[in-house]
C-alpha cells in the first residue's frame, strides 16, 4: 500500500466537512485555514511551556499546541486549552523568550476562562468540534506518511481566528497579568513579553505591514500595557536574565524546519552549504528532503544523528527518508530506534506501522497492531492510523477487527454513514462485550444508528 507523503514531500489538500453541522451563514468565509503537525516542533514548545502551564494550574500534557499555515504573526487560544500559533509568528520572533512571553500571555487566556460569548460561541464551538477530533486530519511536517498527522485538510468554511476570539484591553491586560505572574513563578524573565509587545507597539507606525498586523487584530495593544509590562521587568527577580541558551536552540531548530518547509529552496539559501552549524545543516536537510532529494538529505541527517545520537526526531527524520524513498525495511530501524528514545511520540509509532505494512508480510503485522494501538492512546482521530489498523487485522484474517478499526477510519473521516455500516458489521462479527464490540456501538450511536 503506497500513500501520499506528508506536507514535506507534497501537500494534499483535502475538502472536507469535519461534522455534519455547520455554522451559521454569517460565520462562514471564502477563505481557508490549514492546520500542520510537527511531533518535533510541538514536544519542544510543550517543554519550553511546561513551566508556565505549571504555574497556572494546567496539565502540560493537556494543551494542545496547534500550527496554523498562515504567514501572519499572530496567536489565539479557542475551545478550551487549546493555543494555536501561526507559522508566520514562530518565524517573526527573534528568540525563544518572546515564544514563551507570548505562550505566558495566551496561557492567561486560557486561565482567565476569556472565551466568546454569544454568536461568536458558536464559531468556537464548530473548533471545539475539530479538536475533539483531535485535529488528526492535519498536514505534517516531519513527513513519511499521509497518516500521522500527514494529509492537508482545508476546511470548507474559514474560521479565522479573529472571528473566534477579539478580546478587550482589559481582557488583554488580564492575560498579561496573569503571563507575568506565571513567568515570575518560573523564574523566567518577560523580557521576551516586552520585546515582543515593543515589537507590535507601533500602532500608528505607517510601515506598519500586515504580516504584523494580525497579532494587533486579535489583541489590542495600548502604550499603557506596554509600560506596565516594561515596569514589571524591571521589578522581576528575573530581570532581563537570558532564557537558557539550550531553548535558542531549539527555537532555531523549529525556525530551520519550518523555513524549509515553506521554502525549501529560499532555505538553501538562507543555510548556506558552507554553514557547519547544527542548525545550518538541519535546515539544509529537511530543505533537501522538501525537494525530494534524499542523496543530498540523508548525509547531512547522519552526520546531525552522529552529533546527537540520543535525538529521537533525527531518527524519525532518518526513517522518513527512507520510507520516502521507497525503502520501507530500512525505515523501520530508525523509527524503532526514534521510539525507543521517545516512547510516548505517537506519530512516530504510526509511521513505524505504516513502514512495516509497506513491507506486505504478514509476519509484522502483530509489530504494526502493537505500535497502533499505544499510538491511538494520542491518535485516536487519525484516519490513517485506523487504516493502517486494517490493513494489519486484514493479514491476520480478523474479519470482525477490519470491520471496526475500517469503522473509526470512517468516523475519523466524518464519513457516517460508512461508519455506522462498519460498525454495524464490527457488532455482527466479534464477540458481544469485547472492547471492539463495545467501541462500535459507540460509532454507531455516535454517527446516527440506532
Amino acid at each position: 500500500m503506497r500513500k501520499p507523503s506528508r506536507l514535506v514531500s507534497v501537500i494534499a489538500m483535502v475538502a472536507v466537512m469535519v461534522l455534519s453541522w455547520s455554522p451559521p451563514a454569517g460565520a462562514q468565509r471564502r477563505q481557508e485555514m490549514q492546520f500542520l503537525s510537527d511531533a518535533e516542533t510541538e514536544h519542544i514548545i510543550r517543554d519550553m511551556a511546561r513551566p508556565i502551564f505549571q504555574a497556572a494550574g494546567i496539565d502540560p500534557d493537556a494543551v494542545n499546541i496547534v500550527l496554523v499555515n498562515d504567514n501572519t504573526m499572530n496567536a489565539f487560544v479557542a475551545g478550551g486549552q487549546n493555543i494555536f500559533l501561526h507559522t508566520g509568528l514562530l518565524l517573526g520572533l527573534e528568540d525563544a523568550g518572546q515564544l514563551i512571553g507570548v505562550i505566558a500571555h495566551e496561557t492567561g487566556h486560557i486561565a482567565g476562562g476569556h472565551l466568546v460569548r454569544g454568536s461568536e460561541a458558536m464559531e468556537n464551538a464548530f473548533l471545539s468540534s475539530l479538536i475533539g477530533m483531535g485535529i488528526g486530519i492535519v498536514g505534517g511536517i516531519a513527513a513519511g506518511n499521509a497518516g500521522a498527522g500527514a494529509a492537508g485538510v482545508m476546511l470548507g468554511q474559514h474560521l479565522a481566528e479573529r472571528n473566534f476570539l477579539s478580546f478587550s484591553r482589559s481582557q488583554e491586560s488580564s492575560a498579561d497579568q496573569a503571563g507575568l505572574s506565571y513567568m515570575e513563578q518560573s523564574g523566567i524573565s518577560a523580557e521576551g513579553l516586552v520585546t515582543f509587545l515593543e515589537k507590535l507597539g507601533a500602532a500608528d507606525d505607517p510601515l506598519l505591514v500586515d504580516r504584523d498586523a494580525g497579532y494587533r487584530r486579535t489583541h489590542p495593544l495600548t502604550r499603557e500595557r506596554i509600560e506596565t509590562v516594561r515596569n514589571f521587568v524591571e521589578r522581576s527577580r528575573a530581570g532581563k536574565k537570558p532564557v537558557p541558551a539550550q531553548w535558542n536552540e531549539e527555537f532555531r531548530r523549529i525556525q530551520a524546519k519550518l523555513y524549509a518547509y515553506l521554502d525549501p529552496n529560499g532555505a538553501l539559501r538562507r543555510y548556506k552549504a558552507d554553514d557547519p552549524s547544527f542548525v545550518a545543516r538541519y535546515g539544509r536537510a529537511y530543505a533537501y528532503f522538501r525537494r525530494g532529494e534524499v542523496r543530498q538529505a540523508l548525509p547531512l541527517v547522519d552526520g546531525l544523528i552522529a552529533q546527537e545520537p540520543k535525538n529521537a526526531f533525527l531518527y524519525e527524520m532518518k526513517g522518513d527518508l527512507m520510507l520516502q524513498n521507497g525503502r520501507a525495511v530500512d525505515a523501520a530501524a530508525p523509527y524503532r530506534k526514534a521510539i525507543e528514545l521517545e516512547p510516548d511520540a505517537g506519530s512516530i509509532r504510526v509511521s513505524l506501522a505504516h513502514s512495516l505494512m509497506e513491507q506486505n508480510d504478514s509476519r509484522l503485522a502483530d509489530e504494526a497492531l502493537r505500535n497502533l494501538q499505544v499510538a491511538s492512546k494520542t491518535q485516536a482521530q487519525s484516519a490513517f492510523l485506523w487504516r493502517l489498523m486494517a490493513q494489519a487485522w486484514s493479514m491476520k484474517g480478523n474479519a470482525g477487527m477490519v470491520a471496526y478499526a475500517t469503522a473509526e477510519e470512517a468516523f475519523a473521516r466524518g464519513d457516517k454513514p460508512m461508519a455506522r455500516f462498519q460498525a454495524e458489521r464490527a457488532e455482527k462479527l466479534l464477540p458481544a462485550g469485547s472492547p471492539g464490540w463495545l467501541r462500535a456501538q459507540d460509532i454507531r450511536g455516535q454517527a446516527g444508528g440506532k
